[in-house]
């Protein structure tokens, strides 16, 4: 079986007495050996050498609430009555609301000389801001005192923990 398989062979082996060393063929195999291993060099770097990509976007809502962030706050205005206090939402895609009254929810206290926010609110992924201030009522108090106490502010979904 190995004597019929022999005489298939198309490269054949080239008796040593019969074969000459020379100067040019040993170039050419210098040659090709330095570019393989060269070639090889380079590949394993690009193997083991990691590509860094950085990439900073910002998402613009296309529509819904999808892209918003839930903001809630529960703040108390010590020395300011209610009336006269509202929550401000701008952002520089043009979100502007004086008076922001949606979802928002204002409890005097101290004898109606202060009263406490509790609003809910979503807003977009860029910059922007919002506050609470007197300016969006017609009549300014008397008063602009703007001591406050913080009962809650959070940003984002709630995570439940397990314990």
């Amino acid at each position: 079986m190995t004597f019929a398989s022999i005489r298939f062979d198309i490269y054949r082996k080239v008796p040593k007495d019969l074969t000459q060393p020379t100067t040019t063929g040993a170039a050419i195999s210098i040659i090709c050996v330095t570019f393989i291993s060269t070639l090889i060099l380079i590949e394993f770097d690009y193997f083991i050498t990691p590509e860094i990509v950085s990439e900073l976007f910002v998402g613009i809502p296309e529509s819904g609430l999808a892209d918003r962030i839930p903001v809630n706050i529960d703040i108390s205005i010590l020395n300011i009555d209610c009336k006269y206090v509202g929550i401000d939402i701008q952002d520089d895609l043009g979100r502007h609301e004086v008076g922001f009254i949606d979802n928002t929810l204002k409890t005097p206290e101290n004898n109606e000389l202060g009263c406490q926010i509790n609003a809910s609110f979503k807003i977009n992924r860029v910059p922007g801001n919002f506050h609470i201030s007197i300016h969006s009522s017609h009549v300014q108090p008397e008063n602009g005192d703007m001591k406050h106490v913080i009962h809650e502010l959070t940003f984002g979904d709630s995570i439940k923990l397990l314990c």
